[in-house]
């Protein structure tokens, strides 16, 4: 085998290799004699067909297979004997493969960078931490009372605060409005929500009436149709309830399932504090990546980027693609959503919407398949950059996947939000291709530095994430493992994470962080800021 190199240009790597015809010719003979050893042709005996009828019936397929081996085999021994270091699996074009005449090709391959020397001694950053307020839980219990306020039927008109429950259709014309009639509904009058002036027009209403309501459609509705347009609502009062006062005490705790109100308040303390520290995890993390892309730079594969670059892309359209098929498809609801007065406590309001508004933000971007069931719409990891580096001793890691984008939702909203309406193609494209580059770096350097310092990801925290995922698809959990089992790039995108985690604990520690008490509004106005790319005033 001949091999040269023909190019050297950054990363990228030209080669010209030449496999002598005889070599070639000796691999097909070697396998067309194993073939005639075992086949059976009417006329021969088994081991007695002549090289030249087997030639004739098999010799195609056989070179095929023969090139084909050969190709991979000396192309990954022309890598090893340049000591090449390949990001990527490398690309090849034949030029020569005619039967008797040597078997030449060229090989082109992106190899990874030289990584640097790190130093995390002293990174300048620092490691936030709030504490919950009692004044945040005793508000946190007032709107849970509030919003498990009961109610009880009063024989008298409807005022406002009261409920109002009726069966309602509203008109434009003769045409009915899509999704305003309803059948016992609860309208709670004064409440936001509602179309201006519908609930005052309910105001003195009682049990039996039948009220006609008119209103003025906003020019700036949902709906095109209805923008501008008078509608009429037909309302049957079927009862008036009036909302008794909210009650803090056992019987509230008793709801969510807890033993009594001092319990409940020690379950609301804790929730708030893990959205804290979750909080003040992802703003350590942000900054220690700013850092580190701040630091390290030095040039990347520009396959992985474009890889990256494409899937980010990708994404950017399907929520485009979306959005616009959810605005063509939204009707205006009429009167608005009603109001759910009763019923059991959700766990999740034990927690203000305010203070978890970042935890939507870590949400993977549309591509994810956090809301689907793998094992029904079978899709598959969003890109394939793994590299030569092994995140534990069995598997390696995805350098795209490792700093990934529910990891990095504070490295600015264009990094898992599509960018804004009004921003053309041309420079969105350009700004996600930067961030494509920054995650290939990040991703890059955090697995150089988990290498390095083996650190991997064991049997035992790759099953309890497997564990933790399943449980996410409740009745879909044995679906979900098979998925994961059978399917590897699935199992790296679990790995990837915890290996990530892993590594910034890692620098973390090395880096001796100083702490710093802030309030929980300052925590969440600076992570909002962060979020939103601005800093503080």
């Amino acid at each position: 085998m001949n091999v040269t190199e023909t190019s050297a240009e950054g990363l990228k790597r030209e080669f010209k290799i030449t496999v002598p015809a005889t070599e070639v010719e000796e691999q097909v003979s070697r396998r067309l004699g194993e073939i005639g050893r075992s086949v059976r042709i009417p006329g021969f005996r088994p081991g007695k067909v002549p090289m030249q009828l087997l030639r004739k019936r098999y010799g195609p397929a056989v070179r095929g297979e023969i090139l084909e081996s050969t190709v991979q085999g000396s192309s990954a021994e022309a890598m090893r004997e340049h000591n090449l270091r390949p990001a990527l699996p490398p690309r090849v074009e034949i030029v020569s493969a005619a039967e008797g005449a040597d078997l030449e090709y060229k090989m082109s391959v992106e190899l990874l960078p030289d990584m640097p020397e790190t130093d995390f001694s002293d990174l300048g950053i620092e490691r936030l931490v709030a504490e919950v307020p009692d004044e945040d839980v005793d508000r946190a219990l007032e709107r849970l009372a509030e919003a498990q306020r009961k109610s009880e039927p009063v024989e008298r008109p409807a005022e406002n605060g009261d409920i109002v429950v009726a069966d309602v259709v509203g008109r434009v014309g003769d045409q009915e409005i899509a999704g305003s009639r309803g059948e016992g509904r609860e309208i709670e009058l004064g409440a936001a929500g509602y179309l201006p002036g519908f609930t005052d027009q309910l105001v003195g209403a009682s049990a039996g009436d039948q009220r006609t309501v008119r209103v003025t459609f906003p020019e700036e509705s949902s709906n095109p149709e209805l923008a501008g347009k008078e509608g009429v609502f037909e309302v049957a009062v079927k009862e008036v309830r009036h909302r008794l006062p909210a009650a803090i005490d056992d019987e509230l705790a008793q709801a969510a399932g807890l033993e009594n109100l001092a319990e409940l308040r020690q379950e609301i303390r804790q929730r708030m504090q893990r959205d804290y520290d979750s909080i003040a995890r992802q703003r350590l993390k942000r900054a220690l990546l700013d850092k580190l892309a701040e630091r390290y730079d030095f040039p990347v594969p520009p396959g992985m980027v474009d890889m990256e670059f494409q899937t980010i892309w990708a994404q950017y359209e399907a929520e485009n693609e979306r959005r616009k098929a959810a605005a063509n498809a939204t009707k205006e609801a009429g009167i608005g959503s009603p109001t759910a007065v009763e019923g059991p406590i959700d766990a999740a309001a034990l927690i203000a919407p305010e203070e978890t508004a970042l935890e939507g933000s870590s949400e993977r971007s549309p591509a994810s398949a956090e809301a689907e069931r793998p094992h029904e719409h079978g899709h598959e990891p969003a890109a394939d950059h793994a590299i030569p580096h092994p995140g534990s001793a069995e598997e390696p890691i995805d350098a795209a996947a490792i700093v990934a984008p529910e990891e990095t939702a504070l490295e600015g909203a264009s990094d898992s939000e599509p960018a804004a309406a009004d921003e053309d193609d041309e420079k969105a494209k350009a700004e996600y291709q930067r961030i494509a580059e920054r995650r290939v770096r990040l991703g890059l350097l955090l697995a150089e530095i988990g290498r390095s310092n083996n650190i991997s990801v064991s049997q035992e925290e790759l099953n309890q994430a497997l564990t933790q995922e399943a449980r996410r698809h409740p009745g879909y959990e044995r679906q979900v493992i098979d998925y994961y089992r059978r399917t590897p790039e699935a199992i790296n995108n679990l790995r990837a994470p915890i290996f990530e985690e892993k590594v910034i604990d890692f620098i973390v520690e090395l880096a001796k962080l100083e702490e710093r008490k802030v309030t929980p509004q300052e925590l969440m106005t600076g992570a909002v800021e962060e979020e939103d790319g601005t800093t503080p005033e």
